[in-house]
């Protein structure tokens, strides 16, 4: 069954159909080859003219070094994609002219590791010649990058031929964090969409899938320890993550090389957690009485850290990656400047009224308690704004604007730093935008060489208020993939003329993977133009 469902979803990626019992392709035009450039653009890149002619009924991977589960994933993802599905794969031998080309021989030096994780090695180096196709890496994670960049620069000639020209490749990411944010609780999305936004991310280099799963809107994450959680704050029954649907993603994302990084978002944000947690949010008054309305959580009460100390342990025990997001952002504090206990709590403290040291208070306790399970953290920047003591290790999100003067605070401070407030793709407009994501570069604000140094990327954003199942992938992709040559990219790779007809040819690219990549460049066409795939 597992089988029967991954040739089905891989069908649909690379345009099959499905009819009578049996795969077929599409009927389509005879496709005229486009440049074959790759997507981001490698930090060392040269072609030649030798062209080798590829036979799809005979071509494949071979691992000539470390080999593992998600290799193998790769293999047959890559074959699929390339070239489809095949009637017998190496049945036939056909003889073969001088010129062509039947195996990529992938080298991994060092053991798989089980999981993608914070400064994994994805380099690697891929050679085209007369004396075959290489593709060495050090990781397992490099040898995936290797592979995608592989699969752009084949091109289709005829339905079993296809080419590749002689190519030379040295290549690695400029920043570590490449991050690609989705939020599930503003509009619900399928699983199936969550896979197929984590396939686009793996085809253009992305590595950590940022999941703002819950917010105040809903909350579908369903909790072991806390079920009514998802019961009472989720939209309905059929709105909701299961643990089993969890691990799923999480797997999914691992054999991508996708770190996979939840963010629950405190002590803010956190309306849903409160309709089945009792006293978990601050009872907001109006003169002198409660109002029925809640604020943030309440930081006054014990019962708090007691449900967060339950809840994060089960989190890093369902979460495998070392970091989790614990938001921090948008904390307004007149609920609590309402509440009587607030003020007490606060006199009792010596914070007078400045409702920032509460907010410190909370957030310190909060980290404590997520050290103690043994997680990193990332937060957004309000965090270390209203001057929160964290550990060295922490990781910073700046996102909102003035970035440059922000990006030199915290990293004076010492604090690993990831920029997104230039790269919110929520925010749409008429006309051509992306040149405008293209042309934001982290390193640009005032600060020493080691200050720069902790800039350890970036993530873009699609928050959720206006996509669903209906439109995020469309809406997000190819605009991400500008986001990722900036992140993987050589530093001076950042003449958006320049890009634009690669990222057409990038967009079209997506297209014949079945993905629904809008246009961006204006008027024009992909030679296999996207469709609804046929019902099964």
């Amino acid at each position: 069954m597992a089988r029967t469902f991954a040739l089905f979803h891989f069908a649909c990626i690379v345009g099959l159909v499905f009819s009578n019992g049996e795969y077929r392709e599409r009927e389509t035009v005879s496709v005229t080859a486009s440049n074959g450039m790759p997507w981001p653009m490698p930090q060392q890149y040269s072609s030649t003219s030798d062209t080798f002619t590829i036979n799809r009924n005979a071509f494949k991977f071979r691992a000539t070094g470390q080999s593992c589960d998600i290799l193998s994933s790769a293999f047959f993802r890559y074959q699929t994609i390339i070239f489809g599905f095949r009637e017998e794969v190496l049945k036939f031998h056909p003889k073969f002219k001088a010129g062509s080309l039947t195996e990529l021989d992938v080298n991994v030096k060092n053991k798989c590791d089980q999981y993608p994780y914070l400064g994994m090695d994805e380099s690697y180096n891929l050679t085209i010649s007369s004396s075959g196709a290489t593709l060495n890496s050090n990781s397992v994670w490099g040898a995936l990058r290797g592979i995608e960049t592989f699969s752009q620069l084949v091109l289709q000639r005829s339905k079993d031929m296809f080419t590749v020209n002689g190519t030379t490749i040295v290549d690695y990411p400029r920043f570590q964090h490449r991050g690609l944010l989705l939020d599930t609780s503003r509009h619900f999305l399928d699983v199936s969409i969550i896979k197929q936004n984590l396939l686009a991310m793996s085809q253009s280099k992305f590595n950590v899938f940022h999941w703002h799963i819950v917010d105040d809107q809903s909350f579908p994450y369903t909790s072991n320890n806390f079920p009514d959680m998802a019961t009472m704050g989720a939209y309905d029954s059929k709105h909701i993550y299961t643990q089993d649907q969890i691990a799923e993603i999480i797997e999914f994302a691992r054999i991508l090389g996708i770190r996979v990084i939840p963010e629950f978002d405190s002590p803010g944000h956190s309306q849903s957690w409160g309709k089945s947690i009792k006293d978990l949010l601050t009872k907001c008054y109006s003169s002198g009485k409660p109002n029925g309305q809640y604020g943030p959580i309440d930081p006054s009460l014990e019962t708090s850290y007691g449900f967060l100390s339950k809840f994060f342990a089960e989190i890093a025990k369902v979460f495998p990656d070392h970091y989790v997001h614990l938001g921090g952002d948008e904390v307004n504090f007149d609920c609590w400047k309402s509440n009587p206990n607030i003020t007490a709590f606060m006199k009792q403290k010596d914070f007078g009224t400045d409702y920032a040291k509460l907010e410190e208070y909370y957030m310190q306790r909060l980290l404590e308690i997520v050290s103690g399970v043994k997680k990193g953290y990332m937060i957004w920047q309000e965090v270390v704004d209203n001057g929160a003591k964290v550990r060295p290790d922490t990781v910073v999100e700046v996102w909102k604007g003035g970035y440059q003067n922000e990006m030199s605070k915290i990293t004076s401070l010492g604090y690993k730093t990831l920029l997104s407030s230039c790269w919110y793709l929520n925010y749409i407009s008429y006309g051509s935008d992306w040149p405008k994501y293209y042309n934001c570069e982290p390193y640009n604000f005032n600060g020493t060489a080691e200050q720069k140094k902790l800039v350890i990327g970036g993530e873009t954003c699609m928050w959720g208020e206006y996509v669903d199942n209906t439109n995020v992938l469309s809406r997000t992709w190819p605009r991400a993939s500008v986001v990722a040559e900036r992140l993987w990219s050589a530093q001076n790779v950042k003449d958006a003329n320049a890009a634009a007809p690669r990222l057409e040819e990038h967009r079209c690219r997506m297209i014949k993977r079945g993905f629904p990549a809008e246009a961006v460049n204006g008027p024009g066409y992909c030679f296999q133009e996207y469709s609804i795939h046929e019902p099964v």
